[in-house]
């Protein structure tokens, strides 16, 4: 293939950092396997071989070739280019979906599944923006400073898994989603002051959202429930709930009522005493017009 006769950069590993698959997680390696078997078998039905499909689908052929033995995760548009090079009419690209559950790290895969079935969440996180509210930008500061230093693929790999997680705030019916965040988490310029304000920007579009509650705790309360830690609710279509905090329980997910009564009281003590909704959305503004 060839671009105004050279021939086209195709991507390498170099450009596909944090898509290798977690050796220690035995469900993700089994699906990302299947799906590389089969876009195998599918490349060899039409006769291709991997270099020639590489040069196709813009990919170099040893990428290829990592693809379709397991070794790495094929991106969603790699899935789509290879069923419209392939003709696979739809079969390829509809593996996306199981692709993409395979981009989150394991430990934070259960919660992510839970994210997508509850009804209503109720979040507190006293340490940073919560993962569901942070911009890629400002989600790439965080975990840069974290110590022991994460490896470039680990940062990407949970960059990934907090973008898919967004897809929360696009469901249909929209889960009703109540955040309390810290004032000095608004402040800190993590990656810098134009980062800090595009993620300001970003919470404003986001407290628009009807099913959306945004809440800032002020640092000059002079009381806060939420000394001890973040808190989780999750509650479900069945009635059921589950939640988790870092001080509760050693942090193990809950599902007792009398367990969720302990987070659900805090969590509810805690929005008492953060800003309102509508104040809070005023607060934000004010601290972006002196950014």
């Amino acid at each position: 293939m060839l671009v105004d006769g050279e021939a086209a950069r195709l991507k390498g590993e170099a450009d596909e950092p944090g898509w290798e698959v977690d050796p220690d997680d035995e469900w993700g390696v089994a699906v990302v396997e299947t799906v590389g078997r089969q876009l195998k078998l599918r490349r060899e039905s039409v006769g291709m071989r991997a270099a020639e499909f590489g040069a196709a689908v813009g990919y170099g052929e040893d990428l290829v070739y990592k693809i379709e033995s397991g070794k790495r995760i094929p991106r969603p548009e790699y899935l789509d280019k290879a069923d419209e090079v392939l003709g696979a009419g739809g079969l390829l690209s509809a593996m996306k979906k199981d692709v993409e559950k395979v981009q989150y790290p394991k430990k934070v895969r259960k919660i992510a599944e839970l994210e997508a079935k509850a009804v209503e969440l109720q979040l507190y996180d006293p340490l940073s923006i919560h993962g569901l509210l942070q911009t890629p930008e400002y989600g790439r500061g965080l975990l840069l400073m974290r110590r022991p230093a994460y490896t470039e693929a680990e940062v990407e790999r949970f960059i990934a898994a907090r973008v898919a997680r967004k897809s929360i705030f696009e469901r249909d019916p929209a889960p009703e989603l109540g955040f309390v965040l810290e004032e000095w988490t608004l402040r800190r310029p993590l990656g810098g002051k134009a980062g800090l304000r595009r993620q300001l920007e970003h919470l404003l579009e986001i407290g628009q959202l009807r099913n959306v509650e945004l809440q800032v705790m002020p640092m000059d309360r002079e009381e806060h429930a939420g000394v001890d830690g973040g808190i989780e609710v999750l509650k479900f279509g069945d009635g059921s709930s589950m939640g988790r905090s870092p001080a509760v329980f050693n942090g193990r997910p809950v599902s007792e009522p009398k367990h969720l009564r302990i987070l659900e009281l805090r969590y509810g003590i805690i929005r008492a005493q953060a800003l309102t909704p509508r104040e809070s959305v005023a607060f934000i503004k004010q601290l972006l017009g002196e950014t």
